[in-house]
């Protein structure tokens, strides 16, 4: 790369760029230096100082209609989700590559987010990854739904819907089709396309690193523009369908007041539209981590159960949505009594370690 010259990259700055590259610098990561040994401690040190030198990488990057091909190498480690660690399923990939990739993304991530505001092109209903949404809106949004009908005495059905390793399997030639037409540049769409394409990535489990392959499906878990890449791809999936589908990023419920048999067969039509829909995206339905409760404050003799993918699932007490608990009756023990063995269990450790501790460390534990 050639002799930068900065009187002409700052003239060109907008705004946006300037917080899309200054965003994180002082707190950038000093984990992934690899394989381009740019520290997260030297962006730190750089300050607003590396930010004209990153603008005119970008630019370039832009003009060319390319990418380096370090920033398309990956190493993934394995983070558990919880339960039997003994098992793959338990475990989602974490890719750790280029920090200075990183801060570009930043900027296309900015830009995606601003087009697609001002057209308001994406689903409504998904909370994900938004400015505006958290999963504290999306929980407290389905949870006003049921409460609202339990108060008028009505019932709802409700299936949480689990996508099986659903970033892995994003189909890229779709998603970029799609990006083309919500109305972005056609330069971010070659700039997204190439930081798709071409990328590589080997595993690191403890101090073993296995050899690098190809990836030629998904986006990366663990890079800035994979999130929204992901709720791009998957913006289309409330079409068709008529009763209540909320989504944070790839959790999704979909539910609906039962009060005749012509809403349960309404919402099984639906469950069958959003299976076909899956099909068509390559998106794979998890039928047995999928759940079904049935919400009311009465008791209601019929069986409960839908049919997901031609696999049935019958009616339980409770399901966990985005971590919380959610009883049939929509009564709150259960996470409750959750939360506080979680707080106990935090508790005790940290006892134990303060008990080992020298008096400076107990010192700043009760400061």
């Amino acid at each position: 790369m050639g002799p930068i010259h900065m009187a002409k990259t700052q003239a060109k700055l907008s705004p946006l760029i300037l917080k899309s590259l200054g965003k994180g610098l002082q707190r950038s990561e000093n984990k992934s230096v690899w394989p381009e040994c740019v520290s997260g401690e030297i962006l730190k040190l750089g300050g607003e100082a590396m930010i004209p030198y990153l603008a005119r990488l970008l630019d370039i990057t832009m003009n060319n209609d390319t990418l380096p091909g370090y920033w398309k190498r990956a190493t993934v480690i394995p983070i558990h989700k919880g339960d039997d660690r003994s098992l793959v399923t338990n475990y989602r990939p974490l890719s750790l590559y280029s920090l200075v990739c990183k801060r570009m993304e930043h900027v296309i991530t900015s830009y995606l987010r601003q087009m697609w505001d001002k057209n308001d092109w994406l689903y409504e209903g998904q909370h994900g990854f938004g400015t505006e949404y958290s999963c504290e809106i999306q929980v407290v949004t389905v949870c006003q739904d049921i409460s609202d009908s339990l108060d008028n005495g009505d019932r709802i059905d409700a299936i949480i819907i689990d996508f099986s390793t659903a970033l892995d399997l994003v189909s890229r030639g779709r998603l970029l089709m799609k990006i083309a037409n919500s109305g972005v540049d056609s330069r971010e769409v070659v700039w997204i396309r190439e930081f798709l394409l071409g990328r590589t990535q080997r595993v690191r489990i403890g101090g073993q690193l296995s050899e690098e392959f190809r990836v030629t499906s998904g986006v990366s878990q663990g890079s800035v523009l994979g999130p929204i890449l992901f709720l791009a791809y998957v913006n289309g999936i409330w079409g068709n369908i008529e009763p209540s589908i909320t989504l944070f990023g790839d959790d999704c419920v979909i539910y609906r007041k039962i009060i005749a048999n012509e809403d349960i067969e309404t919402l099984q039509k639906n469950l069958c539209r959003l299976g076909e829909w899956a099909v068509e995206t390559a998106m794979k339905i998890n039928p047995s981590k999928s759940k079904v409760v049935r919400f009311t404050r009465a008791r209601v003799k019929n069986p409960l159960s839908y049919s997901l993918t031609g696999h049935i699932n019958t009616g339980s007490e409770q399901l966990k949505y985005i971590g919380i608990i959610l009883y049939s009756d929509l009564s709150w023990a259960d996470q409750v009594n959750y939360t506080v063995k979680k707080v106990f269990k935090a508790l005790r450790f940290t006892m134990r370690i303060l008990r080992k501790g020298n008096s400076n460390t107990k010192s700043l534990a009760y400061m």
